[in-house]
């Protein structure tokens, strides 16, 4: 349906386009049969329309039309403007520019004489003005617009594939880290504790019947075994998909508060680590349990750290509380010169990914680097009361503040993208239009007219006025030529023209130059005479004083005075 009516309005606007140019274009196409001429506005309209379709076919049939009926100029320039945009194969737009050059030269040479153009010729200069400004100007334009859009959408298209590239590795690298620390956990250390775990349970069954007092100490054993599996499927579920905390069930009311911080540093200090805690804002323990695994978490892994890269280092954890955020700092210097050597090389900083993973999902930030002293620092900034986090695999949705803000840009964009290009195509369009119109004006003026008939020649009757067009004019020469050599007048005559007729090779060679007389009666010829008079020339040498004078020739006024 929406096809049907975009059909309709192109349609409708060729049409009137056409009915436009006929009424500026006046003149050239009039001499066609009416229903001809319909028949060629139809079939020019229904090109138009198929031009998305057909593209080749629509531009090279409207170039022809064009020939025979130059009111189709306009439709010719957008079916070629259209094909050579779509058009992708560079040798399908060569034979659609030159064959829609060639076309309307040829089309409108063979039809001018019958189309009121004129001649032969006169149709190939209009058909070469056509094509040049309807079919190889909006081509080329149309060709270069294809290209670049072609351009554009090739980079969007590659600039989305290395983004989903890096997308993709960046997650590979993630699921592989995760699953090799998964892995090496659940060997080193899930066997083991489920054997200690096992025998824990076997110890606590045989100390209730043989010896009671130790049974507590077997029962606390076993749990904490049964803790530390928690712990090992707690470590296991962060290194699972991204997209949600997991392990929370394993807190407890003290994980990630002072006390439970002032306890990881008793713990260091223990294994002979100098641990110093500066606790500044009120305690975690009304905080969301997330934020304080999260800063239990910081915490442990940064000490796990200095315990394995920077033995004997001297240890600085800070943690900032206020109403907004909760800042976590772990620093640690330069180990001493006697210290032992770690007992592993240093890591390449990924098994901190899970540790910034967690960071992330609650909004934070985690930064980890060297300290210009030559240390290590562990920053991490949490917010207090983090937003909530959608469940694995389901993609962050945008607040609602944002969702109409956004969707608004992009519709007012393709809006404004959408009324430039329809203002540049109107440009473009009317640019068009004023060259096509402007070159068949220049063909228009150039067309010869009827035939030229020359003047009649002067005869008795006609009147003086009608003698004077049909001579070349009277010259006074020719009546002092005349005078006194000329024969009798006519008694009716009132008046006498002596034309100016030239010197005729014949009688000069003779002596003589023929004059034409033409006397009129009352406005009206009444006679024609020719008569020869002879041909004086002027002396070289300079005139006697006694040389006569030439006579100065009489007006009518005068010869008709006594």
């Amino acid at each position: 349906m929406r096809n049907l009516w975009r059909a309709g309005l192109e349609g409708t606007c060729g049409g009137l386009l056409v009915l436009g140019t006929f009424s500026v274009a006046n003149g050239l196409g009039d001499a066609l049969d009416p229903n001809l001429l319909i028949l060629l506005v139809l079939c020019a309209l229904t090109l138009l329309v198929v031009r998305r379709r057909y593209p080749l076919t629509s531009g090279l049939g409207l170039a022809a039309l064009m020939g025979v009926l130059p009111a189709v100029g306009l439709l010719t320039g957008i079916a070629a403007y259209t094909a050579t945009r779509q058009l992708t194969v560079a040798r399908r737009r060569t034979v659609l520019l030159l064959g829609g050059t060639v076309l309307p030269i040829v089309s409108c040479g063979l039809t001018a004489p019958y189309t009121d153009v004129g001649p032969h010729i006169f149709g190939v200069a209009l058909g070469a003005v056509l094509a040049a400004t309807t079919v190889l100007v909006p081509g080329l334009v149309g060709a270069a617009a294809g290209q670049q859009d072609r351009l554009l959408l090739a980079l969007r298209e590659r600039t989305a594939a290395a983004e989903e590239a890096e997308r993709q590795a960046d997650s590979a690298s993630r699921i592989h880290e995760r699953s090799r620390i998964a892995a090496e956990m659940h060997d080193l250390v899930g066997h083991r504790l489920s054997l200690i775990s096992l025998h824990a349970g076997g110890l606590e069954l045989a100390l209730q019947k043989q010896a009671p007092d130790l049974q507590s100490e077997a029962a606390l054993v076993r749990g904490a075994t049964r803790d530390a599996m928690r712990e090992l499927r707690e470590v296991l579920g962060v290194l699972g998909p991204l997209g949600r905390d997991t392990g929370t069930e394993a807190l407890t009311d003290a994980t990630g508060t002072r006390a439970d911080i002032e306890a990881l540093v008793e713990e260091s200090r223990g294994g002979g680590v100098l641990v110093d805690l500066n606790w500044s804002g009120p305690d975690l323990d009304r905080r969301e349990a997330r934020v304080r695994r999260a800063v239990h978490r910081v915490v442990r892994e940064s000490l796990t750290n200095v315990h394995r890269y920077a033995a004997g280092a001297r240890v600085d954890v800070t943690v900032t509380h206020d109403e907004q955020r909760v800042r976590i700092t772990v620093r640690n210097g330069v180990p001493p010169t006697g210290a032992a050597p770690p007992a592993a090389p240093v890591g390449t900083g990924r098994g901190l990914t899970g540790l910034r993973e967690r960071v992330a999902l609650l909004g934070g930030t985690l930064a980890a680097g060297p300290t210009p002293a030559g240390g290590f620092e562990v920053a991490a900034d949490l917010p207090a009361e983090p937003e909530t986090v959608p469940e694995t695999g389901t993609p962050a949705e945008p607040t609602a503040a944002h969702v109409p803000e956004a969707a608004s840009g992009r519709s007012l964009s393709g809006m404004q993208r959408r009324l430039a290009d329809a203002a540049t195509g109107l440009l473009g369009l009317a640019g068009v239009g004023v060259m096509m119109l402007f070159g068949m004006v220049l063909v228009d003026q150039a067309r010869p007219g009827q035939n030229y008939e020359p003047p009649q020649e002067p005869r008795l009757g006609m009147s003086r006025a009608e003698v004077q067009n049909a001579l070349y004019g009277e010259g006074d020469e020719a009546r002092a030529a005349a005078f006194g050599r000329e024969p009798p007048r006519p008694k009716s005559a009132t008046s006498c023209m002596y034309p100016f007729t030239g010197n005729d090779p014949k009688h000069r060679e003779e002596g003589e130059m023929e004059l034409v007389r033409y006397c009129f009666t009352d406005d009206t010829l009444t006679a024609i005479d020719r008569f020869t008079v002879p041909l004086v020339t002027e002396p070289t040498d300079t005139p006697s004083p006694t040389a006569p004078t030439a006579p100065t020739a009489p007006t009518d006024l005068q010869e008709q005075q006594p």
